[in-house]
Protein backbone atom coordinates (compact mmCIF):
# COMPACT_ATOMS: atom_id res chain seq x y z
CA UNK A 1 0.00 0.00 0.00
CA UNK A 2 1.43 3.21 -0.52
CA UNK A 3 0.80 6.16 1.21
CA UNK A 4 2.66 9.70 0.42
CA UNK A 5 4.79 8.42 -1.59
CA UNK A 6 6.19 5.51 0.58
CA UNK A 7 4.99 1.85 1.10
CA UNK A 8 3.49 0.70 4.12
CA UNK A 9 3.26 -3.10 5.33
CA UNK A 10 -0.39 -3.58 5.55
CA UNK A 11 -1.38 -6.31 8.32
CA UNK A 12 -4.28 -8.47 7.94
CA UNK A 13 -5.33 -7.54 11.63
CA UNK A 14 -5.01 -4.21 11.12
CA UNK A 15 -7.65 -3.48 7.60
CA UNK A 16 -10.53 -1.71 8.48
CA UNK A 17 -13.50 -0.27 5.78
CA UNK A 18 -12.87 3.32 4.66
CA UNK A 19 -14.71 5.76 6.78
CA UNK A 20 -18.18 6.22 6.16
CA UNK A 21 -18.65 2.23 4.24
CA UNK A 22 -20.14 0.97 7.14
CA UNK A 23 -23.62 2.40 8.73
CA UNK A 24 -25.77 0.94 12.18
CA UNK A 25 -28.50 -0.83 11.04
CA UNK A 26 -32.06 1.20 11.33
CA UNK A 27 -33.37 0.28 14.80
CA UNK A 28 -37.12 0.55 14.35
CA UNK A 29 -39.85 0.68 16.55
CA UNK A 30 -38.00 2.39 19.16
CA UNK A 31 -40.02 5.42 19.68
CA UNK A 32 -41.67 8.75 17.84
CA UNK A 33 -38.58 10.20 17.55
CA UNK A 34 -36.75 7.96 15.51
CA UNK A 35 -39.61 8.59 12.99
CA UNK A 36 -39.71 5.12 12.21
CA UNK A 37 -41.26 4.40 15.80
CA UNK A 38 -44.81 2.81 16.46
CA UNK A 39 -45.95 1.25 13.70
CA UNK A 40 -42.45 0.58 12.66
CA UNK A 41 -42.54 1.88 8.85
CA UNK A 42 -45.35 -0.98 8.51
CA UNK A 43 -48.07 1.39 8.27
CA UNK A 44 -51.86 0.69 10.01
CA UNK A 45 -53.53 -2.67 9.71
CA UNK A 46 -53.27 -4.84 6.62
CA UNK A 47 -51.52 -8.26 5.85
CA UNK A 48 -47.92 -6.69 5.46
CA UNK A 49 -48.57 -4.76 8.79
CA UNK A 50 -48.66 -8.52 10.47
CA UNK A 51 -45.80 -10.25 11.64
CA UNK A 52 -45.21 -13.05 9.24
CA UNK A 53 -47.28 -11.40 6.78
CA UNK A 54 -47.20 -11.07 2.82
CA UNK A 55 -47.78 -12.73 -0.31
CA UNK A 56 -45.91 -15.40 -1.61
CA UNK A 57 -43.60 -14.65 -4.45
CA UNK A 58 -45.21 -14.72 -7.96
CA UNK A 59 -48.70 -14.12 -6.18
CA UNK A 60 -49.98 -11.26 -8.52
CA UNK A 61 -53.34 -10.29 -5.74
CA UNK A 62 -55.47 -12.87 -7.51
CA UNK A 63 -54.94 -12.11 -10.78
CA UNK A 64 -53.40 -14.80 -12.91
CA UNK A 65 -50.09 -14.74 -12.30
CA UNK A 66 -46.97 -14.53 -14.91
CA UNK A 67 -45.96 -17.94 -14.57
CA UNK A 68 -49.39 -19.05 -15.64
CA UNK A 69 -50.19 -17.00 -18.47
CA UNK A 70 -47.04 -18.23 -20.10
CA UNK A 71 -47.65 -21.05 -22.38
CA UNK A 72 -45.61 -24.11 -21.75
CA UNK A 73 -43.06 -25.05 -24.36
CA UNK A 74 -40.83 -28.55 -25.40
CA UNK A 75 -40.12 -31.46 -23.31
CA UNK A 76 -36.94 -32.97 -21.32
CA UNK A 77 -35.95 -36.20 -23.39
CA UNK A 78 -34.54 -38.05 -20.48
CA UNK A 79 -33.29 -40.35 -22.88
CA UNK A 80 -31.18 -37.59 -24.87
CA UNK A 81 -27.48 -38.05 -25.36
CA UNK A 82 -25.24 -35.04 -24.52
CA UNK A 83 -22.82 -35.35 -27.48
CA UNK A 84 -19.79 -33.25 -28.19
CA UNK A 85 -19.06 -32.48 -31.77
CA UNK A 86 -15.44 -31.24 -33.06
CA UNK A 87 -15.01 -30.13 -36.01
CA UNK A 88 -11.75 -31.74 -37.75
CA UNK A 89 -9.95 -28.81 -38.18
CA UNK A 90 -9.88 -27.85 -34.46
CA UNK A 91 -7.42 -31.44 -34.92
CA UNK A 92 -4.72 -29.70 -36.28
CA UNK A 93 -3.11 -28.06 -33.14
CA UNK A 94 -2.05 -31.78 -32.57
CA UNK A 95 1.72 -33.14 -34.14
CA UNK A 96 1.50 -35.37 -37.31
CA UNK A 97 1.20 -39.26 -36.14
CA UNK A 98 -0.62 -38.35 -32.78
CA UNK A 99 -3.49 -40.63 -31.38
CA UNK A 100 -5.98 -38.26 -30.64
CA UNK A 101 -8.60 -39.91 -27.67
CA UNK A 102 -11.30 -37.83 -26.28
CA UNK A 103 -8.98 -37.97 -23.37
CA UNK A 104 -6.35 -36.07 -25.53
CA UNK A 105 -9.08 -33.74 -26.49
CA UNK A 106 -9.86 -33.04 -22.71
CA UNK A 107 -6.07 -31.73 -22.22
CA UNK A 108 -5.66 -29.66 -24.69
CA UNK A 109 -8.80 -27.88 -23.78
CA UNK A 110 -10.38 -29.21 -27.54
CA UNK A 111 -13.74 -29.79 -25.69
CA UNK A 112 -14.56 -29.28 -21.99
CA UNK A 113 -16.33 -32.57 -20.98
CA UNK A 114 -16.71 -36.04 -22.99
CA UNK A 115 -20.81 -35.92 -22.00
CA UNK A 116 -21.98 -39.16 -23.64
CA UNK A 117 -19.79 -39.69 -26.45
CA UNK A 118 -17.24 -37.44 -28.86
CA UNK A 119 -18.45 -36.78 -32.18
CA UNK A 120 -15.97 -35.54 -35.02
CA UNK A 121 -17.33 -33.67 -37.92
CA UNK A 122 -15.92 -32.41 -41.24
CA UNK A 123 -15.83 -29.17 -40.42
CA UNK A 124 -12.85 -27.27 -41.88
CA UNK A 125 -9.63 -29.01 -43.32
CA UNK A 126 -7.37 -31.25 -41.42
CA UNK A 127 -3.63 -31.08 -42.72
CA UNK A 128 -1.86 -33.74 -40.13
CA UNK A 129 -1.99 -37.43 -40.58
CA UNK A 130 -3.64 -38.62 -37.01
CA UNK A 131 -5.14 -41.67 -35.70
CA UNK A 132 -8.43 -40.45 -34.60
CA UNK A 133 -10.11 -42.52 -31.25
CA UNK A 134 -14.11 -40.65 -31.07
CA UNK A 135 -17.60 -42.41 -30.37
CA UNK A 136 -18.89 -41.51 -34.05
CA UNK A 137 -17.62 -39.60 -37.24
CA UNK A 138 -19.85 -38.40 -39.85
CA UNK A 139 -18.99 -39.41 -43.28
CA UNK A 140 -17.35 -36.08 -44.31
CA UNK A 141 -14.60 -35.92 -41.43
CA UNK A 142 -14.50 -40.02 -42.36
CA UNK A 143 -12.92 -38.85 -46.00
CA UNK A 144 -11.49 -35.90 -44.54
CA UNK A 145 -9.40 -37.71 -42.10
CA UNK A 146 -8.28 -40.66 -44.67
CA UNK A 147 -7.45 -37.64 -46.94
CA UNK A 148 -4.69 -36.93 -45.00
CA UNK A 149 -3.62 -39.94 -44.49
CA UNK A 150 -4.82 -40.49 -41.04
CA UNK A 151 -7.61 -43.38 -39.84
CA UNK A 152 -10.30 -42.90 -37.48
CA UNK A 153 -11.35 -45.45 -34.48
CA UNK A 154 -15.12 -45.81 -33.68
CA UNK A 155 -14.77 -46.07 -29.70
CA UNK A 156 -17.24 -48.86 -28.05
CA UNK A 157 -19.34 -46.95 -25.43
CA UNK A 158 -22.06 -47.61 -22.84
CA UNK A 159 -23.53 -44.10 -22.86
CA UNK A 160 -23.56 -43.38 -26.56
CA UNK A 161 -24.73 -46.31 -28.40
CA UNK A 162 -26.55 -44.20 -31.23
CA UNK A 163 -24.51 -41.20 -30.85
CA UNK A 164 -26.19 -39.92 -34.17
CA UNK A 165 -29.08 -39.48 -33.02
CA UNK A 166 -31.19 -38.09 -29.68
CA UNK A 167 -29.30 -35.30 -28.88
CA UNK A 168 -29.35 -32.67 -25.62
Amino acid sequence: MIKEGVWIRVKLSELKPAPGARHKPTRKGLGIGSGLGKTAGRGHKGQKSRSGGGVRPGFEGGQMPLQRRLPKRGFYNKFGKEIVFVNVDKLNRFADGTTVTPEELLAARVIKKVGDGVKILGGGNLEKALTVYAHAFSKSAVEKIAAAGGRQEVLPSGRAESAGQNFR
